[in-house]
Order: structure tokens, then sequence, then C-alpha cells
């Protein structure tokens, strides 16, 4: 059997401005961004730049009650996480674009590792793992 996990609903204010956001400041590739008028909502898929894993699907609030969420999909924890083959090249670009890191970077077992927050507020790691790490061959 084969599966994987295909897309992952990030619950945001605005599709526009996301959209901005993740292909502008994170370089994340728009996948695909339709409109769906029986339910006034648009289908809005990014996924990081040469990515074959999971996809971020943009899903605007639609109720008051999702929109208790936004910026906060986890209650404060680490939400998602961004591997790169290149650590120090995609902190220092997001750094000097204004992103906001909340814990500085830091070298780990696994590999180098800091926090930042995206446009609402929720949280993800930027991290590049080790050779030795299972994960490192995701992101080579």
């Amino acid at each position: 059997m084969i599966q994987s996990v295909v897309y992952i609903s990030l619950v945001v204010k605005d599709y526009d401005e996301a959209i901005d956001f993740y292909t502008n400041k994170l370089h994340f590739e728009l996948i695909e961004d339709t409109y769906q008028p029986e339910q006034d909502k648009r289908w809005v898929i990014v996924s990081p730049p040469g990515s074959n894993g999971t996809a971020i699907l943009l899903a605007r609030a639609s109720k008051p009650k999702q929109e208790d969420f936004i910026g906060n999909q986890t209650g404060g924890r680490v939400f998602l996480f961004l591997g790169t083959d290149d650590f120090w090249r995609d902190y220092n670009e997001m750094k000097e674009i204004g992103i906001e890191f909340v814990r500085e970077p830091k070298k780990q077992d696994y590999g180098t590792v800091a926090v930042f927050k995206d446009l609402y507020g929720n949280l993800w790691d930027l991290i590049e793992f080790n050779e030795n790490h299972p994960m490192f061959k995701m992101v080579k």
C-alpha cells in the first residue's frame, strides 16, 4: 500500500495576502488557485520550491469560530517544519526581508534549526537536517 499526506490545511484571513507571503517571502510555488462559486471560496495550494511532498491548502476562515484559529493553529506550538538544503542562505534572506524569528539558530543532533512566525503568527521551524538524519534525503 502506498499513501501520503497530500495537503495540510492552514486557516488564513485573506487568500491574496497569504499567497503574497508564501510566494514572495518564502518563495513557495502557487500550485493552484481555483474559485469555487458554489461555496464562494477558493482552492489555493502552495508548496515549497522543488518539493515533491506535502503541500499547503490556504483555507480562508469562513466562520467566526475558524477566525479564532488564524495564527494559532496549534495552541502556540511549532506547527510546520520547512526543510532546507542551505539553512544559512534561507535564514539570512528571511531575516533581511523582515520575517520574525522567535528562536535563534541552534545546532542540534539532528541539524540546524530556528523558529519563525508566518504572517499570522503560526510558528515554523526552518531546519537543515544533518546528513545522517533520516529526513535529510527529503530536502536534498
